[in-house]
């Protein structure tokens, strides 16, 4: 008589990202992101960078453990030309090989902001237009993606697992326990190019409309959309 072999029941993407969170609690962000690509979600994971003020330094680390993961880049052609170049210069240096430049949907962007000002009538339309909507179909065949978030950015992300279920996707966030010190530590020490904005007072870069420059001692993000209310783009809450 064959003896039964016992199957475990699959788990749930809510108690895999617990699993994943607790086992990798205070772990090392290259750790976390060679589990991640490697493993966990090999072939089917990509990162999605703005190329913005802190990007360069997980950029830095994805280029170490595999130079060919995708890298979605949401061009939402209302970035400030620095940032057009940085990313062109920063990808160049760092050898990634798979970056992507994801645009609004034409017929869309004719339809809802002909006029090119919707940022400003409506803000949290114009980001759902050129930043959740192209986002959500960049990531059709992709199961993860790999943020930049950290906690000290607060709000939010004050209590960010380092995996994630967002209902649609994996979001793997292997700097959530850094701070601000650590990141300009790794900067330096692996000489990684500046967002060239930085020195002009912008600790955080999105597209030129929505952002202003802060002052010292001001929350890194305080000129993201500043007097709207507004704190996040969109990406991340739904």
């Amino acid at each position: 008589m064959t003896a039964a072999v016992l199957q475990m029941p699959a788990q749930s993407p809510e108690e895999r990202v617990r699993a994943l969170s607790k086992e990798f609690f205070g772990a090392s962000a290259e750790d976390i992101l060679e589990r991640a690509i490697a493993h966990e979600f090999a072939g089917e994971i990509a990162l999605v960078s703005s190329f913005g003020a802190e990007s360069g330094v997980l950029l830095h680390l994805v280029s170490r453990v595999a130079p060919d993961t995708p890298v979605i880049f949401l061009d939402t052609q209302k970035h400030f030309a620095q940032t057009l170049t940085h990313r062109r210069k920063l990808a160049a240096s760092l050898g990634l090989t798979d970056v992507r430049d994801i645009t609004p949907n034409e017929e869309e962007q004719q339809a809802e902001d002909r006029t090119g000002d919707l940022w400003r009538r409506d803000p949290d339309a114009c980001c759902d237009l050129r930043k959740v909507r192209p986002l959500k179909g960049a990531l059709d065949g992709f199961d993860a993606w790999v943020t930049g978030r950290k906690a000290f950015h607060g709000g939010g992300r004050a209590h960010l697992p380092a995996f994630e279920w967002n209902g649609t996707h994996f979001k793997v966030n292997p700097l959530v326990s850094w701070a601000q010190s650590d990141v300009k530590a790794y900067t330096e020490k692996h000489d990684i190019p500046a967002h060239p904005l930085v020195a002009q007072g912008y600790p955080s870069i999105g597209c030129w409309p929505c952002t202003m420059p802060v002052e010292e001692g001001e929350d890194v993000r305080a000129g993201r959309w500043s007097g709207s209310g507004k704190v996040e783009c969109g990406i991340h809450t739904r």
